[in-house]
Parts: structure tokens; sequence; C-alpha cells
């Protein structure tokens, strides 16, 4: 039963991954988020949708508390903690770090790491 929500969780994680590319994409530099309200909106959009990816983070580690040390690629505490700030602290959320992790290759190195978790998770629960 585990496993199943684990991979449950990835392919949500991954579903949100790819809405926060999508949201990006016409996004050209860290102060489009805040010159209107449309780049307002996708800042919001986008930092909610960071807020499932660590919460959902934290809820397979919760399940499984070792299955994210097998993937050291990617700091996933650290994604976890900006999970937290979102949540609790979003008044001190950056337009310009969020701009840095979606820029960066961030977004689409955790979601090759992803899909990759997703691929090994045992494969009777891909079938349920």
């Amino acid at each position: 039963m585990s496993d199943k929500v684990i991979f449950e969780n990835l392919q949500l994680i991954s579903e949100s991954l790819d809405l926060i590319t999508k949201r990006f994409s016409k996004i050209k530099q860290p102060d489009d988020f805040v010159v209107n309200d449309s780049g307002i909106l996708v800042l919001d959009a986008i930092a909610m949708r960071l807020q499932v990816v660590g919460e959902l983070l934290k809820k397979i580690d919760k399940i499984n508390n070792s299955f994210l040390d097998n993937y050291k690629e990617i700091t996933w505490d650290k994604i976890m903690r900006l999970r937290d700030i979102v949540s609790h602290h979003y008044e001190q959320v950056d337009h310009e770090i969020i701009y840095d992790i979606c820029k960066n290759q961030k977004v689409s190195t955790t979601k090759i790491q992803i899909n990759h978790c997703a691929q090994i998770v045992p494969v009777k629960v891909k079938n349920f």
C-alpha cells in the first residue's frame, strides 16, 4: 500500500512540475512576476505548485523516510523547506528566488529525478 501512495504522489509531483514549467514559459526576467497583476498571478500559481511539491515530498518521506535518501542529486530538504516558507511565511517569498528555481534547470532536473523515482517503485503498484 505504501508503494502505491508513493507512486501516486510522485505522479502528482510530476504533474505539478509540468504546470510550473508551462506557467513559467512567458516569464523572461524576475521582475515579470511583479510588474503587473498577471505576473503576480503567475507567481502565486507557481508558488502554490511548489508548495504542493514540497507537501507531497514530505508525505513520501513520512511513509518511507529512506526513499528520498536514495536520490541525493536533488536537495529534497530545500524543496520541503520552501514549502514551509510558502505555507507559513508567504510574505517572505522572493520572486527572484522563484525565478531562479524555475529558470536554472532546478524544476526540469527535479522532474527528471521524480520520473526516475517513479520508474523504480515496484511495478505491481503501477498496474493497480
